[in-house]
């Protein structure tokens, strides 16, 4: 049915238009809304936001990347998870080195951070255009496994919406980039598996 069916356009160049628009759409919601931190640039030379900044980045790389392959017929997305490697490795070096620098008392407070609540809901918020972007163009797709399509483009669009998120939020410590990032990002990708499955079916 795949090779019989007419291309009109191939799925794999719309989905890289829909994350080249949603990476746009979500840069501009952030700086007309909260905007960039007014530190930024000092606090960019700072381990903790380079590190924030990297794991964020590397995280959307390799969700687009899984992504690519989410809706067209014979692949497997699975196949792809591996390179999520990279950016977990990344994330738990930096908490394990987190935990060795920071006393043992400070713990708790790196890891509430300050405006906690406000991450977990603006990372879905800037996911939204991404999120809806990927879902139309896999709308033509035939992916093999249509929930993990669907949470694919939830990962790749909560990745998306927390590097683009990185750029304002004033909370470094790995601590809370590992409980916060994560859950917002993990929020995103179910509701992108539990959608797929209901609409990415064919």
């Amino acid at each position: 049915m795949a090779e019989d069916a007419p291309v009109r356009v191939r799925l794999s160049t719309v989905l890289a238009l829909a994350i080249a628009a949603g990476v746009v759409c979500a840069g501009l919601i952030l700086l007309v809304t909260i905007g960039i931190r007014p530190d930024l640039g000092a606090a960019v030379e700072t381990v903790r936001v380079q590190f924030k900044l990297g794991f964020t980045l590397l995280m959307a790389a390799a969700g687009c990347a899984v992504l690519l392959v989410a809706g067209l017929p014979g692949r497997s997305a699975g196949r792809r998870l591996v390179v999520l490697g990279l950016p977990l490795a990344l994330l738990v070096l930096g908490v394990v080195l987190e935990l060795t620098v920071v006393p043992r008392g400070r713990w708790a407070a790196s890891l509430e951070g300050q405006h906690a609540a406000f991450c977990v809901f603006f990372i879905p918020v800037l996911a939204l255009v991404p999120f809806a972007a990927f879902f139309w163009a896999l709308r033509d797709g035939a992916p093999e496994n249509p929930g993990l399509a669907g949470a694919s483009a939830g990962l790749a669009a909560g990745a998306i919406g927390a590097a683009v998120y990185a750029w304002h939020c004033p909370d470094d410590s790995p601590l809370f980039v590992a409980t916060w990032y994560v859950l917002a990002m993990l929020l995103v990708t179910v509701v992108g598996y539990g959608l797929g499955r209901r609409t990415l079916r064919w």
